[in-house]
């Protein structure tokens, strides 16, 4: 009942990764120049308590963290885009000959020097930091310089996140640059990639997961908040800390020892390789006999894929191949 031809697996992850424009979106409601018409404006939204009113389309918008970048490339929208910083890691192969024509703004941060030098006139945060105060980019600073913002809804959710919650984004996203058709055609990819996993892993066991973002003295690790919780669960695994009610938290080792997850998933970003967190684990002798270390049983996930972004379903395809090998 686990069994899908590995074909059919890598051409489902393929036709996720395929930009918008590159499938067609013209000939449908909005126009194949994204939106180069203002039909279907002004349109009004309130995203994480600020509300909106876009009077045309953005020409010139700017994107800080990666997850916010590829879904406007993902919308085929680099056209639009006046800059964009900040990533994890590297830009998805789909996307990097779009990606290369926008300007880098800074490797981190742009400060706000930069940010308005890009002559924006609307700013799409992944993180809450992208509209920092004290670095002079908070939304309603923003907002009173002409520069309308938008911040990614998983970083001001009330309530636990999921891959269902990337419709919204994707939807509002895509309504506010004109092309909501383009915004449907990605959904329904992101859907289908989803249904194809649940089909190969329907009748399948739940593996149990701690997620190991980093620590020393204590572990920081996924919560049952954040989307990281919800791809775990799609993918075959249950959180051995879903209870916990945040996105991220530390966690101490002796929780971690006693509810004895079967497998580890390493976050990997940053500084920190993936070899050195997975050395780390398996040389604490407090660990060893905890499942998950004791049969060298990890799997891993980027940071950049973990989060509210069209990396959604490839993720849990991802994760889903490393739980259930048996299941490709």
């Amino acid at each position: 009942m686990f069994r899908i031809g590995a074909a059919s697996r890598t051409l489902v992850t393929t036709l996720l990764l395929l930009p918008l424009a590159a499938c067609g979106a013209s000939g449908g409601k909005d126009d194949d120049k994204a939106g180069a018409t203002a039909a279907g404006f002004p349109y009004t939204v309130t995203n994480c308590g600020v509300k909106t009113t876009f009077e045309q389309p953005p020409k010139r918008a700017v994107t800080l963290n990666q997850h916010a970048t590829e879904i406007l490339l993902a919308l085929g929208l680099q056209d639009r885009m006046a800059g964009t910083a900040y990533l994890d890691d590297k830009i998805q192969p789909a996307y990097q000959k779009a990606y290369g024509s926008v300007r880098v703004l800074a490797r981190e941060y742009p400060s706000r020097e930069a940010l308005l030098g890009a002559d924006p006139d609307f700013v799409y945060g992944g993180y809450a930091s992208a509209f920092d105060k004290g670095e002079g980019r908070d939304r309603d600073g923003l907002q009173k310089a002409g520069i309308n913002t938008r911040l990614n809804i998983e970083s001001c959710a009330g309530g636990p996140i999921g891959v269902d919650d990337l419709k919204t984004e994707i939807t509002q996203v895509a309504r506010i640059f004109g092309v909501p058709e383009r915004g449907k055609k990605l959904i329904e990819r992101e859907q289908q990639g989803l249904d194809s996993v649940a089909a190969r892993l329907k009748g399948g066991k739940p593996v149990s997961v701690f997620v190991y973002d980093s620590g020393d003295s204590s572990a920081f690790t996924a919560g049952g908040q954040g989307l990281g919780n919800d791809i775990i669960r799609r993918a075959g695994g249950r959180n051995v800390f879903s209870d916990v009610h945040k996105s991220f938290a530390d966690v101490s080792w002796e929780r971690v020892i006693a509810r004895k997850p079967d497998v580890v998933v390493i976050y990997d970003y940053g500084g920190t390789s993936v070899a050195a967190k997975r050395k780390r684990l398996l040389t604490d002798p407090a660990l060893k006999d905890v499942p998950a270390i004791r049969h060298k049983r990890f799997a891993v996930l980027p940071l950049s894929s973990a989060v509210l972004g069209v990396r959604a379903a490839d993720a849990v395809d991802d994760l889903a191949a490393q739980l259930h090998p048996e299941a490709k």
